[in-house]
């Protein structure tokens, strides 16, 4: 009997020749080269650099937050490039979801209520709002925590907060601009194991920048980045299960 080939894997977003430079005063600095890349579903990529390389300006060019100064950017099978900012919007409410370094939670707020906010936007009644926000923050390991506001969090729970408040949206898409950098080591691998799982578990396209080299081994796909450019593309092989023991 013939095996069956596996699926192709699905093309989430994609960048061809994106230019991008600011410019301070009479001095133009470039910041990205020409890049161009592809990103698929149901993987957790990551975007790995020194600080200053690109990585975080090209996450907002993928997700729709900046506008490239040449090349194309699609999201979706959408083109970017002609939408204009109430479409994009309205683009990134319904699709994607954004997690950042600062956890960015209201201080007056519960866990609860910080991960309900967004959904109020999508349209939903606040009977199914508040279902998928506990269930948001279950799957993130914080279902006996809900009514706690940020000061009694710790930094790494204030950050899976802000991941649950992304994956009730239930996004095709999720960004992650250095997530870990103000975690502890322990912390750091819980929230980075917690986004691997939602690109599997989901089918979740998640793209991660970092600086941070212990993201690295946890990452399916890590580009390198430098200078605006990327220097390598390479897929991570899952680490082999642990050998069974013999018990008498």
């Amino acid at each position: 009997m013939s095996m069956a080939a596996p699926p192709s894997p699905v093309l989430a977003l994609q960048a061809r020749d994106v230019r991008k430079s600011f410019v301070s005063g009479r001095v133009r600095s470039s910041v990205l080269h020409d890049l161009s890349l592809d990103v698929y579903a149901g993987e957790l990529t990551l975007i790995s650099g020194p600080s200053g390389c690109g990585k975080s300006t090209l996450l907002a060019i993928l997700s729709g937050l900046q506008p490239p100064d040449a090349g194309r950017v699609s999201a979706l099978g959408e083109s970017l490039d002609g939408l204009d900012r109430h479409a994009l919007e309205r683009f990134r409410l319904r699709h994607t979801g954004f997690v950042f370094q600062g956890f960015n939670l209201f201080p007056a707020l519960n866990a609860l209520e910080q991960v309900e906010l967004p959904l109020s936007y999508l349209g939903l009644g606040k009977d199914e709002a508040r279902r998928r926000a506990a269930a948001a923050l279950e799957e993130v390991g914080l279902g006996p925590r809900t009514h706690l506001r940020p000061a009694e969090l710790s930094g790494g729970e204030k950050q899976r907060v802000a991941i649950a408040r992304a994956v009730a949206k239930r996004p095709e898409l999720l960004f992650a601009d250095e997530p870990t950098s103000a975690l502890d080591a322990a912390n750091g691998q819980t929230v980075i194991d917690i986004l691997h799982t939602i690109a599997r578990t989901h089918g979740t396209t998640v793209l991660c920048v970092s600086h941070d080299p212990r993201l690295v081994a946890h990452a399916d796909r890590v580009l390198a980045m430098e200078d605006g450019r990327i220097l390598s593309d390479r897929r991570l092989e899952p680490a082999p299960a642990p050998a069974k023991e013999n018990l008498p």
